[in-house]
């Protein structure tokens, strides 16, 4: 099976500008780019489909190329969106523009310039003056042409400023300058932005020649088995820094994804073979209880995004609800898991009084009750002392206690 062949098996192609010339380009070494908008100091989950596509490509023996939107982040693509965007400040921006390429930096291999650059679109569009842009691209764009632009098309009714119209200009010179000064035949991006990647396809044959060998490709918009935006959760996007999203709570919500979505999505981000895909999906659909495929799935994302110990402390985290091996969590870890049920309490209090502090008792003898019958742990091991005083040498970190009475209540007790 050829590169065009397995992503498409993995669903990682939607629109071709022209397949068998793709192919083509795709079957030896080509230089290809992707850009990505710095509009927030971190990119997402969804922005990571097209990550993995430049490290699988990179792995297929071709140069790939990651622009960072430093000067058509100043005005916005108007793709998918309903209505103007607010405009980022200079400081703000070019903090964004720095994240985002340190994150970058952490998925593409730049060992070597000819398997992979990171460059800024802001270090040759800022160099245009007004007059340079009407006569040397604008001429190329008829207005009729760009108002048939799902792009443009889809604001016209709520209406697009003038600025946010021309970002496909300006995005399509981005590949231009790429196909002159470094040999960039392809570029890719998401499901919404073909009307921007056939326009730099259009501006390079009119400027450079209708012979010119390029190509594009869009890849699908994950969706999940309902139709929601891939990569959104109760608490907000899953972003790709951890200080924004933890390793843990994305390995949660890869976890939880539904049967068919973890199936999916394996195809998509893995960089397993078709055949151990295969048989993972097979494995899993003949034992759906045990989650054969989310359990691959989540390992395998936050393995990529996070490094291998952090999937193995997501693991941990995972399971330690199940083993109460709770001393073998980091401090982090700990707070993560049960912070929202944080109380502190005076060390060197019995037992009993801390059970009703914490309102798991309604009285003593309730709470004895329940520690004589087993029902009480601390950090994991049962307690059945009635005399038991909780003190600083239970503490995990000389800090936290984690109390659990029953199944399903914990409590994370900070001592003072």
């Amino acid at each position: 099976m050829d590169l065009f062949d397995e992503l498409k098996f993995r669903g990682l192609i939607k629109d071709v500008s022209n397949e068998e010339e793709v192919r083509k380009l795709l079957s030896s070494p080509t230089t290809i780019y992707c850009g990505f908008d710095p509009s927030a100091s971190s990119m997402h989950v969804g922005n990571f489909v097209m990550i993995s596509m430049l490290m699988r490509l990179q792995k297929a023996g071709h140069k790939i190329i990651a622009i960072v939107g430093g000067a058509t982040g100043m005005i916005g693509d108007p793709s998918g969106k309903s209505k103007e965007r607010n405009l980022l400040n200079a400081d703000s921006l070019k903090e964004n523009t720095n994240c985002i390429r340190r994150q970058l930096e952490r998925f593409i291999d730049l060992s070597d310039e000819k398997k992979g650059k990171i460059l800024n679109n802001y270090d040759w569009i800022s160099k245009l003056n007004v007059l340079d842009f009407l006569r040397d691209y604008g001429k190329y764009f008829q207005v009729n042409y760009m108002l048939n632009k799902d792009i443009v098309a889809s604001r016209l009714q709520n209406g697009i400023s003038f600025t946010e119209f021309s970002y496909t200009i300006l995005q399509s010179i981005d590949f231009l300058t790429l196909y002159q000064n470094e040999g960039c035949k392809m570029q890719i991006g998401g499901g919404d932005q073909w009307g921007n990647l056939t326009s730099g396809l259009e501006l390079i044959r009119k400027v450079e020649g209708g012979e010119a060998n390029v190509g594009v490709f869009t890849v699908p918009l994950l969706l999940d088995q309902n139709g929601k935006k891939f990569g959104k959760s109760e608490e907000g996007a899953l972003y790709l820094d951890p200080k924004m999203c933890s390793p843990y709570r994305l390995y949660q919500y890869f976890i939880n994804v539904g049967d068919e979505d973890a199936a999916r999505y394996l195809k998509v981000f893995s960089f397993k073979s078709i055949d151990e895909i295969n048989k993972i999906n097979a494995e899993h659909f003949a034992n759906l209880g045990q989650r054969v495929a989310q359990k691959a799935l989540a390992y395998e994302v936050v393995s990529i995004i996070h490094g291998k110990e952090k999937a193995d402390e997501a693991v941990r985290m995972a399971n330690t609800f199940f083993s109460g091996d709770f001393k073998s969590l980091s401090k982090e870890a700990i707070l993560e898991l049960l912070g929202s049920s944080l109380v502190e309490l005076p060390s060197d209090k019995l037992l009993e009084d801390v059970l009703i502090d914490l309102k798991s008792a309604s009285s003593k003898r309730e709470a004895r009750e329940f520690i004589k019958n087993g029902a009480v742990s601390i950090n994991g091991e049962k307690v059945s002392d009635l005399t038991k005083v909780i003190t600083k040498d239970d503490a995990l970190y000389n800090e936290f206690v984690i109390l659990r009475r029953g199944k399903k209540n914990y409590y994370l007790i900070k001592l003072s």
